[in-house]
C-alpha cells in the first residue's frame, strides 16, 4: 500500500521525515516529493505550498505520478466555532468551498453543476484517527472546515462562513484535496490544528505554535501508519 502524506508548508512534512527509515527526494512539476519507507509502507510525502491549486495540483500528483491509495493531509486552521481553542484538532468530516461563488445562477454558495457543496472525508480513516486519540488520550475534534483562497481576518465574514455552511475551521488547500481523492476514488483524512481562535492572546507566536503543533501532528500521523500496518 501506498500513502500520500501532505502538509501546506514545510513545517508541517519535516517532523514527519525525521521519522521514516529512509527517503528520497523527486522534483517534479515545480515541487519536491519525497519517497520514503516506514516499516513496511511506502508513502509519498510533499508539502503543496499554501492555496486551492497547488494543493489540488499536488494531490493529484500524488495519485496520478506516485500511485497513492489513500491521502493523509495534516495541517493549522483557523476556528470559527467558539468552542475550539488554540491547539486543539479536529478531523473534517466534511469539507467545503466557501469562496466558490455563482449563486448569480441560482445555485447555493460552494456549489459547481456536476458537483457538489459538501465532500465527505473517509469513515474509515477517521475511525483509525479516533482509536489513536482514545488511545493516547487526546481529545480529537469532528467537523466541518471551509476552504477559501483567503485568509480571512474579518469577523463578519468569519460569522457568515459559519453559519452559510454550518462550518468549525477555516484554512486554505483542504476541500480542493477533498475534490481530487474524491474524483479519484481515493480515501483521504484532513487533519487540523486550531491555530488561531476568536479569544487568542494577543501575545501569541504563530511560527512557534506551527514548530509545536507540526510535532503533535506528526505524532498523530505516524500513530495512524502504525493502525495501519496492523
Amino acid at each position: 500500500m501506498k500513502i500520500a502524506i501532505m502538509g501546506a508548508m514545510p513545517e508541517e512534512i519535516e517532523p514527519l521525515l525525521e521519522r521514516m527509515d529512509s527517503y528520497e527526494k523527486v522534483e517534479y512539476a515545480k515541487n519536491s516529493y519525497y519517497l520514503a519507507k516506514y516499516h513496511e509502507l511506502e508513502l509519498v510525502i510533499a508539502y503543496s505550498k499554501i492555496g486551492k491549486v497547488f494543493a489540488a495540483l499536488t494531490a493529484s500528483t500524488m495519485i496520478e505520478k506516485f500511485g497513492a491509495q489513500k491521502l493523509l493531509f495534516s495541517g493549522v486552521a483557523g476556528a470559527i466555532n467558539p468552542a475550539l481553542k488554540i491547539g486543539d484538532l479536529i478531523v473534517a468530516t466534511r469539507l467545503c468551498q466557501h469562496d466558490l461563488d455563482i449563486t448569480a445562477f441560482g445555485h447555493p454558495y460552494g456549489y459547481v453543476p456536476e458537483g457538489s457543496v459538501f465532500v465527505e472525508s473517509d469513515a474509515t480513516l477517521r475511525q483509525i484517527a479516533k482509536d489513536v486519540a482514545k488511545d493516547a488520550g487526546i481529545t480529537l475534534r469532528e467537523g466541518i472546515i471551509a476552504t477559501g483562497d483567503q485568509f480571512v481576518a474579518d469577523p463578519d465574514r468569519k460569522a457568515w462562513i459559519a453559519e452559510t455552511f454550518d462550518a468549525d475551521a477555516l484554512e486554505m488547500e483542504g476541500a480542493s484535496v477533498a475534490v481530487v481523492c474524491d474524483s479519484l476514488e481515493v480515501p483521504f483524512f484532513v487533519l487540523r490544528a486550531i491555530s488561531d481562535s476568536a479569544d487568542m492572546d494577543a501575545g501569541f507566536d504563530f511560527d512557534t505554535f506551527l514548530e509545536n503543533s507540526a510535532k503533535v501532528s506528526a505524532d498523530f500521523i505516524i500513530a495512524m501508519l502504525d493502525r495501519l500496518l496492523r
